[in-house]
């Protein structure tokens, strides 16, 4: 090695090659022994609560991710506590995460910290997270787990059934008997709501109390879908419970179990089915017979995917229908024996409402780059679901960004660069299968020397990863600065994260690169105002500003 190669290898700068097996200045070692940039805890907060820790990574199980993440959450809360609560509450109300469960863990840690302030804004806006009655229980989860059920506590809880319309709340009941070890029961008793001006009300508190009292029963069946519960309970015929679904627009978990073995009882729950229930139960559906080619009914849901104004005021993120793409074309359900043959026209008209989902990105009509990890530890889940990976996720928003845009190139990288075109036509459950055909290591400076190698004059590239690398000659910096001093001296890097770990790979003091949280439902939009023309990085959601 010459004297000057020492010498670098010593002192490693941006400029230059330095493996990334030795770190940067500023750099912290990740979980592979590489090195990358420190995120800054509000950053780590959002990758928290939009990605969350339940699958964990490659490197770290799912207990460890989970610790650290809290650790950070319980410091911030002693910064800053009601900051926490209003970003808990952005990132819940705005459906920015596929699942609602780690804010629901973040408010349950808000609600038990010493900070009167943070408490008292944490419960306050306990409905506003919890705005099912399986989220309230969830949430009872954890926080019992954490403190115990003072007087502000079960007031909250004694609000959130008061404050709820009846109707809604009649729903609840019905729909979410119990969950997570605990029912609406328990927490009716531990709470004890005062409604003395709302017999109807207060009539069905007794219900949910006493289900098995007689008393209870017929005061409570006033209520239209209680008693629409009660007459389907009440016969075995598959025409009455159909007539009586129609009838009550009941929710499929009013019915006897038998009942849901029924095509046409099926037929009869689509009609008023909630969207994301519909979403959900695709699989079922085909499963009895009901959504078949050219049948009525596939048809009926086909036309409902795709009318954007119903996915946004379903409030359905992009995630999960890439969710429902990916186990209703797969035909096997994520638990249990369920099994079904995939209606081709709602496999693509859930390719497409995942494409309708983004509707607010406005393309830039710049020249963009797309690098794809394809290594070993993008094989891991993003959403917490073992039926879609980082990788396959990643390979969606490479797909969307390619519809979007007019002029985007992609490409996947491990150890080595893959050629990995994607086009406008391709099928995005054909996508996400192909991607998965690498793994390995993870040299992420490979999409910038892709570029570079290629004398590619790009505005942009896009780097979707992880961020844990290891294997490379040199880091992705480095040869960012390579290519700017070469090709194009104001080409921006945006890189989308795609775990909830505690580093980045592109320079936080860099003004023409960008950190988001991966799979924000807001992540392309911010993307692409970055690169579309803001020289200044955006303060909108999901950033790194370390």
């Amino acid at each position: 090695m010459s004297y000057k190669n020492l010498i670098q290898n010593a002192v490693p700068t941006l400029k230059g090659k330095t493996p990334e097996s030795v770190p940067l200045p500023g750099q912290v070692q990740n979980e592979a022994g590489g090195y990358y940039f420190a995120i800054d805890q509000w950053a780590q907060l959002d990758r928290f609560l939009i990605l969350g820790t339940d699958s964990g990574t490659y490197y770290v199980n799912p207990a460890q991710l989970t610790k650290a993440n809290a650790q950070i959450i319980q410091t911030l809360l002693k910064t800053d506590g009601v900051k926490v609560v209003a970003r808990i509450v952005e990132v819940s109300v705005d459906n920015l995460a596929p699942k609602n469960d780690s804010a629901l863990f973040a408010l349950a840690l808000a609600a038990s910290c010493d900070d009167q302030l943070t408490r008292q804004a944490a419960l306050a806006n306990l409905h506003r997270v919890a705005r099912t009655g399986s989220h309230l229980l969830q949430f009872a989860g954890y926080i019992n787990h954490l403190r115990g059920w003072g007087r502000a506590l079960r007031n909250a809880v004694a609000d959130w059934f008061t404050d709820m319309p009846l109707d809604q709340l009649t729903l609840q009941a019905i729909k979410y008997e119990q969950r997570e070890g605990w029912s609406l029961r328990d927490l009716l008793r531990l709470s004890h709501p005062k409604c003395t001006d709302d017999p109807d009300r207060a009539a069905l508190f007794n219900w949910i109390v006493k289900p098995k009292n007689p008393e209870a029963i017929a005061a409570a069946r006033k209520q239209r879908l209680i008693e629409g519960k009660y007459q389907a309970q009440e016969t075995t015929s598959e025409q009455e419970i159909s007539q009586i679904v129609r009838t009550y627009s009941l929710p499929r978990e009013a019915l006897p179990t038998e009942a849901l073995n029924s095509q046409e009882v099926w037929d009869a729950l689509l009609v008023d089915m909630p969207m994301t229930a519909m979403i959900r139960n695709l699989g079922k559906m085909s499963e009895v017979g009901l959504l078949q080619p050219f049948h009525p009914a596939s048809q009926y849901v086909v036309q409902r995917l795709g009318d954007q104004e119903q996915l946004v005021k379903a409030r359905i993120s992009p995630f999960q229908l890439l969710l429902a793409l990916r186990t209703y074309a797969r035909g096997k359900g994520v638990l249990g024996s369920l099994t079904w043959t995939p209606v081709p026209s709602i496999v693509t008209a859930l390719d497409e409402a995942f494409e309708l989902s983004f509707s607010t990105v406005v393309p830039t009509n710049k020249r963009i780059l797309v690098g794809i990890d394809v290594s070993g530890s993008m094989g891991c889940s993003c959403t917490g679901s073992p039926v879609l990976s980082s990788v396959e996720a990643a390979a969606a928003v490479a797909s969307f960004l390619v519809r979007t845009e007019k002029e985007v190139h992609t490409m996947a990288f491990d150890t080595k660069e893959r050629e990995f075109p994607i086009t406008p036509k391709q099928r995005l459950d054909d996508i996400i299968l192909s991607v998965s055909q690498w793994g390995g290591g993870t040299d992420l400076s490979i999409p910038v020397t892709y570029a570079l190698k290629r004398q590619l004059n790009v505005d942009a590239i896009i780097i979707l990863t992880d961020n844990v690398g290891w294997a490379g000659d040199r880091h992705n910096v480095q040869a960012l600065n390579e290519y700017r001093s070469k090709i194009n001296p104001q080409a921006k890097l945006v890189v989308m994260a795609t775990s909830a770990n505690g580093g980045i790979i592109c320079d936080p003091k860099d003004p023409l690169s960008l950190g988001v949280v991966g799979f924000d439902a807001s992540a392309p939009q911010v993307a692409m105002e970055f690169i579309g023309g803001n020289q200044m990085k955006p303060s909108r959601r999901g950033l790194n500003d370390a």
